[in-house]
Order: structure tokens, then C-alpha cells, then sequence
């Protein structure tokens, strides 16, 4: 990957989800020049692109043919970071993307509220290490995105069956989570955004069809209209009441720069007991065209007018 001038490369393992970006850099004037993940190669001894390196690595990337892709993601972003290169979203955030772990283990050292949670290595322990949690519960893998590994087991001895059965879905890592079964004290989860370390907004999920895989994506967009021929409820809308002045959000902003996270979407729900739970951090965050449009300025343009301004300073320190 060569580059004469200068721009923001990002760093991805879906095209399909570049494009409302592409579109936003352009608005802004800002360049855009895409680096696909897992594959190519990186000669270490040679200077990197001129700009801004920014890190869009996908927790779900070894789905979609890209198992290298967090590995790549590491090395190229280390690499950059070694010449000087601004790099956003670098190595230590490649890390936390890939593991809900390291995530679980970052949001409980901050005082949050987190789900309980067994991480098991391997699948000989598995069996055992469910008994240490109560039932109804679920599993997860460790390296997610997409819902993976998400299954609900209403007692032990049909979680024992699937572990011997065929069925038994493998983590790529090898890890997999057993964790408490949350109840939501309505059918919908929060999502709120931040670009920058500042707070662009939050998202109600409605969660009410059921499943795991809440992908607010362009690309993951369903069908308009239900059966009947009339448009469903959406599944994903604006939550104006919350501010960036909100004390959870000042807390969720306050980690991020503590973790050195530039662009996240950070996911919590409210269970029927009261408690507020944070499950989830994503730093590949895609953005609903719906709620994209009614944003007074869009979280995509925000990225590239961010993104936009590391560019120009990094120009001006040449």
C-alpha cells in the first residue's frame, strides 16, 4: 500500500459497509483511500501511506472470508504507529474488538454493571464450568459480532447435549462465554454512539422479533414492509432524551479516553430488576441510514470531519 498524497486510509474487512462513509468523506472533502484486511502484503521497512490510519476491524470478520483480518489489523496499525502515523482505533483497540473478555474485564474495572460471566477455554470444560452458573443462561463466543455462538439454554442438561452433540458451534478463538440470561424490562436495548471521544447520540434497538444479530448497517437493512403489506415499527430510532449530559454517558465517554477508543457504539439494556447493564463495546460501528437522516449532522460526516482534522494537523506537523 503506497500513497504520493495524503488521506485517511481506512482499514476494513467488508466493503459492503464503506460506502455511507465513502459518501460522508466526500461531502467533507475529506480523501478516502479503503485498505482491505487479510491479505497483500507489508513490507516493515518501507515508510507507511501519508494521513491518517484508521482501524475499522470487524469482530465478525472471519465469516466473511477474512480470518487474517485482526491479525493484519494488529500489524498494520503497529506498523503505522512505529513511523509516527496517527492511527485511529490502533492495536490495543483491535484487541478489545476481538475479545468480549477483554471488554467484560475494561467495562467491570470501571464500576459498570456487567452481565455475569465464565469464559471457558477450549470445550472439554464446559459442561463443568456451567454449573457454576444458574439456569436459564446463555452462551457466547469470546471473538463475536453477528450474534455468534448466541444460544439460550433453560437448564443444564440441555446444555450438556449440545456440547457432545454435533451441533456444537465452535469459537474461532476457542473461547466460549457462559453467561447470565438478562431480562429487559422492555423489549429494546440502548446504543450510543461516540466519534472523537464525544457523544453524538443514542439508539433504541427494538429488539421484540427476537435473535441476537442487531446489525444497524446500509447493508444489513430488511425489507420495508411485513406480510400484510404495511411497514413494521423501526427497529432502530432516535433516543433524544439522552444527552451527552447524562451521567452514564459521561462515564461511557470518560472510558473511552481512558481506553484510548476514538469511534464506538457502547450497548446497555435495562432489566426488569432495575439494574442498567452494559454488555457491549463495538468500535466497528455502522450507523442507521434512517437515523442517520434525522441527525443534524450525520455520525458519518462527523467521522470524516474528525478524521478530516487529524488529516490537516498531521499535514501541518509534516
Amino acid at each position: 500500500m503506497s500513497s504520493s498524497s495524503a488521506a485517511v486510509h481506512v482499514l476494513h474487512d467488508n466493503p459492503e459497509w464503506i460506502p455511507p462513509f465513502r459518501r460522508a468523506f466526500e461531502a467533507e472533502g475529506v480523501p478516502l483511500v479503503e485498505w482491505h484486511l487479510g491479505d497483500g502484503t507489508l513490507d516493515l521497512d518501507a515508510e507507511p501511506p501519508r494521513g491518517v490510519i484508521w482501524s475499522r476491524l470487524s469482530a465478525s470478520s472471519h465469516t466473511r472470508g477474512a480470518p487474517l483480518a485482526k491479525d493484519a489489523a494488529r500489524s498494520i496499525t503497529a506498523w503505522a504507529a512505529s513511523w509516527g502515523r496517527r492511527v485511529v482505533n490502533g492495536q490495543h483497540v483491535a484487541d478489545l474488538e476481538v475479545s468480549k473478555v477483554i471488554q467484560h474485564a475494561a467495562l467491570r474495572r470501571a464500576g459498570f454493571d456487567v452481565p455475569r460471566t465464565i469464559a471457558v477455554f477450549g470445550r472439554d470444560g464446559l459442561i463443568d464450568a456451567a454449573q457454576d452458573i444458574e439456569a436459564p443462561f446463555i452462551t457466547k463466543h469470546n471473538q463475536g459480532g453477528k450474534g455468534l455462538g448466541v444460544r439460550r439454554f433453560d437448564d443444564h442438561g440441555a446444555f450438556a447435549a449440545y456440547v457432545r452433540g454435533e451441533d456444537f458451534e465452535q469459537a474461532a478463538d476457542g473461547i466460549t462465554l457462559l453467561q447470565e440470561l438478562l431480562v429487559a424490562s422492555e423489549p429494546a436495548v440502548t446504543r450510543a454512539e461516540f466519534v472523537g471521544g464525544q457523544f453524538v447520540c443514542a439508539v433504541r434497538v427494538d429488539t421484540s422479533a427476537g435473535g441476537f444479530e442487531l446489525c444497524p448497517a446500509e447493508a444489513c437493512a430488511l425489507p420495508g414492509a411485513g406480510d400484510d403489506g404495511v411497514a413494521p415499527e423501526p427497529m432502530f430510532r432516535l433516543r433524544p432524551e439522552v444527552s451527552a449530559e447524562d451521567p452514564l454517558i459521561q462515564r461511557y465517554a470518560a472510558l473511552l479516553t481512558d481506553l484510548g477508543i476514538e469511534i464506538a457504539g457502547i450497548e446497555y439494556m435495562t432489566t426488569t430488576d432495575g439494574r442498567t447493564v452494559t454488555y457491549d463495546v463495538n468500535t466497528n460501528t455502522n450507523y442507521n441510514p434512517d437515523v442517520e437522516a434525522g441527525l443534524e449532522v450525520s455520525a458519518a460526516r462527523r467521522i470524516a470531519r474528525y478524521l478530516g482534522g487529524l488529516l490537516h494537523e498531521a499535514e501541518q506537523a509534516r
